[in-house]
């Protein structure tokens, strides 16, 4: 009784491992006919049991052999039909999913996918799981046009490109078209990306694309109409609202420097300057001399200067003698000294 206790000790983590130890992955997936597929198979890693051997078969209607082998010595593909079309990831523990590439018809078939794990004790447990694989022919579905760049608007002498995008069984072949489905087009090129080195106002219009391939009987299947508008700035006229709004900008900025230099302005106040009058036959005598004050004159033309007394002068240097006026009115020459009053 005690040695079976001591065996179900034993026995009781590799039961447990076992349990979480499990493959996971779909039981039937179909692939595309020269496209891409995954056959998905994953587990847990669990502590202590480490990944020693993985294998990928097939059994097809009439032959059946190993794919891919992983082991201590590396990767193996092992079926030269599948050569360069296989892979398993690297560094992704639990992930065992085998890629396949370019699809044939002959690929159908049941795939399993096997792994052997050795615990700690140097045991090993091996887990498996099958796959069945169809391969389908889908026809090109409804192509969409893609840009390089967001929008369909350009300056000219841009450069940018037009991508038609379908999916379907390849090989998938592509026209593009200046025009509109269902009407008169033209045949612009039969590759999938359509591209300008620089664009001219001529591009401007719309243009579309067909998807085609050897499934279906041939159909063709045609994108929806994308228009492209190139516009040349350098020669784009301003609205006349806005030639308007300008001018009127202008002339309301014009007006109001105009206002401000004028209203700014000062108008100078008179100065007063005080003359003398100097007789010069007279000096060899009796020199007369004469002080006067006057406001300078409006005009620079007038020759004649209004003599008027200045406030703020005495009373005696306002009433001068009258034989000083007389000897200024016989003075044929005479001198003027002109200086700013004080």
């Amino acid at each position: 009784m005690g040695m079976l206790v001591r065996a179900a000790m034993l026995m009781s983590p590799l039961l447990l491992c076992n349990a979480f130890l499990d493959l996971t992955g779909p039981s039937e997936i179909k692939g595309v006919w020269k496209g891409s597929t995954t056959l998905p198979c994953a587990y847990v890693p669990v502590k202590d049991f480490v990944q020693q051997t993985l294998m990928w078969t097939v059994a097809h209607d009439q032959s059946s052999g190993t794919i891919f082998r992983r082991d201590g010595s590396g990767d193996h593909v092992l079926l030269s039909e599948y050569r360069d079309r296989v892979s398993v990831l690297k560094d992704a523990p639990g992930n065992v999913s085998l890629h396949i590439l370019n699809l044939e018809v002959s690929d159908r078939g049941t795939y399993t996918c096997q792994v052997t794990w050795r615990a700690s004790n140097k045991s090993l447990i091996t887990k498996e799981i099958t796959t069945k694989v169809e391969v389908v022919k889908v026809a090109a579905t409804k192509p969409v046009i893609r840009a390089s760049e967001p929008g369909l608007t350009f300056p000219a002498g841009a450069r940018t490109s037009l991508t038609c995008v379908a999916s379907g069984s390849p090989p998938i072949s592509y026209r593009w078209f200046r025009g509109t489905p269902g009407g008169k087009a033209l045949l612009l090129s039969s590759q999938a990306e359509l591209a300008w080195d620089s664009l001219r106002p001529s591009d401007t219009g719309k243009y579309y694309c067909e998807a085609e391939n050897r499934v279906g009987a041939g159909a063709v299947q045609q994108s929806d109409a994308v228009e492209l508008t190139v516009r040349d700035f350098q020669r784009t006229h301003l609205p006349l609202y806005v030639v308007i709004l300008i001018a009127v900008v202008c002339g309301a900025v014009i007006f109001l420097v105009i206002f401000l230099i004028i209203c700014i302005r000062k108008p100078k106040e008179a100065q007063v300057y005080e003359v003398k009058f100097h007789n010069s036959r007279a000096a060899a005598s009796s020199r007369c001399e004469s002080t006067g004050y006057y406001e300078e004159p409006i005009s620079a033309t007038e020759n004649n200067y209004v003599m008027e007394p200045v406030k703020k002068k005495r009373s005696e240097e306002i009433n001068m003698k009258e034989n000083e006026y007389n000897c200024i009115g016989n003075t044929q020459e005479s001198e003027y000294e002109v200086g700013d009053a004080v």
